[in-house]
């Protein structure tokens, strides 16, 4: 069996990872140096790479079969992706974004122009450097925004796009290309990141949208997520996952799948949901039934990067048990509910505890799966 076979075989993995981790003291020194214009963009790359290398050895010493680069090159976990298309442009805006008892850093990103993927996008350059660091001992995810993260209403300009269908087939297009650029640099597992689709099922929408009902928004989201997949190569596992927001173990807003379930659920073309349920935020499980039955696995996020404290196995095994009620145990995959670091700020934990947390989720996928 080749490499690219096993990854097909397996991806998403039973003891799984939403992809970021958090920056050590370092690396953000070398960032504040850097924005003092105290060191070069090169010596700045030179403390992410050794970083990169550090976590890359940590993850395979926890036992996981996937690893990412922890998004250490990355201020924001969707940002620095979208602001390097062409047509879309990074600002600092006037207010940051409502969390749980707090305010995010300002930032934003707007649209300039006609949407298109830019063939220098810096994150190839990175992904096939973080490739040879692993050097095929382990299978890389790479992580991105979704498309769908462009379609928050203040981000796309009217006299641009007047025609919202217009803007979504260029957004289409942009993220078919960078598919394609990410596929021929050797990327086989590549995971969406999306609040923007889990903000449509809160029981109040975050992004108030007076011109389309929540049912138009859930269905252009499929439509552009599946548009964006059409013609994906075989040999590509694609997974989603579906946050509630995580800026410093804060949330953005709460409400169960159910509205998006029936939908989404049901008809997305991709290969995996990770999904939060590490709290009673998140609702019940029931929302797992519209997955279809040998379709898309569920990579269960019931262990939480929100604090350090690690789960109590037997109850994360019961968790686990009452999801087969809707899902079968074979499609059903575990991790935490997030990354550790959405943001180059992290969640109130310690290293030592992030990692105790992915080396639990090993354990307990072995004796789940074996």
């Amino acid at each position: 069996m080749t490499n690219q076979t096993k990854i097909v075989a397996t991806a998403p993995f039973r003891a799984d990872h939403v992809g970021s981790l958090l920056r050590p003291a370092n690396l953000h020194t070398a960032r504040a140096e850097f924005k003092e214009g105290e060191i070069s963009a090169e010596q700045l790359r030179e403390v992410e790479t050794q970083e990169i290398k550090r976590i890359v050895e940590k993850q395979l010493e926890v036992g996981l079969e996937v690893v990412t680069d922890g998004e250490f090159r990355r201020t924001w976990w969707h940002f620095d992706f979208l602001e390097h298309l062409n047509g879309i442009e990074g600002y600092v805006s006037e207010k940051g974004r409502p969390f749980q008892g707090i305010e995010t850093e300002r930032y934003n990103v707007r649209n300039t122009g006609k949407i298109s993927f830019n063939p220098d996008h810096p994150f190839i350059k990175d992904f096939i450097e973080l490739n040879e660091i692993v050097d095929g001992r382990a299978v890389v995810k790479q992580t991105i925004p979704s498309p769908n993260q462009l379609f928050p209403s203040e981000i796309r300009n009217r006299e641009i796009y007047p025609n919202i269908e217009d803007y979504a087939n260029d957004v289409i297009q942009a993220y078919r290309d960078a598919v394609k650029a990410f596929y021929d640099a050797g990327v086989r597992y590549l995971q969406f990141d999306d609040v923007y689709i889990a903000g449509l099922s809160a029981e109040k929408l975050p992004h108030s949208d007076d011109e389309f009902t929540r049912e138009e928004l859930i269905d252009l989201a499929l439509r552009v997520v599946n548009g964006v997949l059409e013609d994906k190569p075989e040999d590509l596992i694609v997974t989603t996952h579906l946050c509630r927001g995580n800026y410093r173990s804060t949330w953005s807003f709460e409400g169960s799948y159910a509205h998006i379930a029936p939908t989404l659920f049901a008809k997305e073309k991709v290969d995996g949901f990770f999904l939060e349920y590490d709290d009673d935020r998140s609702g019940d499980f029931g929302p797992l039934a519209h997955i279809p039955n040998g379709g898309a696995k569920v990579i269960l996020g019931v262990v939480t990067s929100k604090s350090g404290e690690v789960e109590d196995k037997e109850l994360i095994k019961t968790r686990i048990e009452e999801a087969t009620q809707y899902v079968p145990l074979e499609q059903l995959c575990l991790s935490p509910q997030c990354g550790f670091s959405s943001t180059h700020h992290g969640n109130e934990l310690t290293e030592e505890q992030q990692w105790a947390k992915l080396k639990f989720i090993v354990d307990v996928a072995k004796e789940v799966w074996g």
